[in-house]
């Protein structure tokens, strides 16, 4: 269990931006073309904003032409949970973070091969780090 994972309404609000909240612990989403990473085109990690989890690695990010960060699948032993979503009268599945419960998009089955998944992810809900930095922290 981690920090995170007792963190209470009110903390969150604290630790997240507005917008960060509206999405990660209310389930909203970003407009299309508006996320700070929908078009990133930098090697590197992403890290769930919410606590800091490895989620995706750019080599699996693809463009969609859906307006948001689009990942073909998550990291080797990622902490992603599924869940079923009948919102709005559609039927998807909703991706989340597993570690702190954080929303982090959708998943659908109209991705490349060989894994036919698209995980449109709010850019919002994801931290980027560069493999720069990323083998700096490490040799460090």
């Amino acid at each position: 269990m981690t920090e995170n994972d007792t963190l209470q309404e009110e903390e969150w609000k604290e630790k997240l931006t507005e917008d960060q909240y509206r999405v990660l612990r209310l389930k909203g989403t970003e407009r299309p073309f508006t996320g700070k990473y929908w078009d990133n085109k930098k090697k590197g990690i992403y890290y769930c904003a919410g606590c800091g989890t490895p989620l995706f690695d750019s080599n699996s990010k693809f463009k969609s032409k859906s307006g948001w960060p689009s990942f073909s699948t998550p990291v080797k032993d990622s902490k992603i949970k599924e869940e079923s979503d009948n919102s709005f009268s559609m039927r998807r599945t909703e991706v989340l973070c597993e570690n702190c419960g954080g929303h982090l998009g959708h998943v659908f089955k109209d991705g490349p091969k060989p894994t036919s998944l698209r995980y449109c992810i709010n850019s919002i809900s994801l931290d980027f780090k560069s493999k720069n930095k990323e083998e700096k922290l490490r040799n460090d």
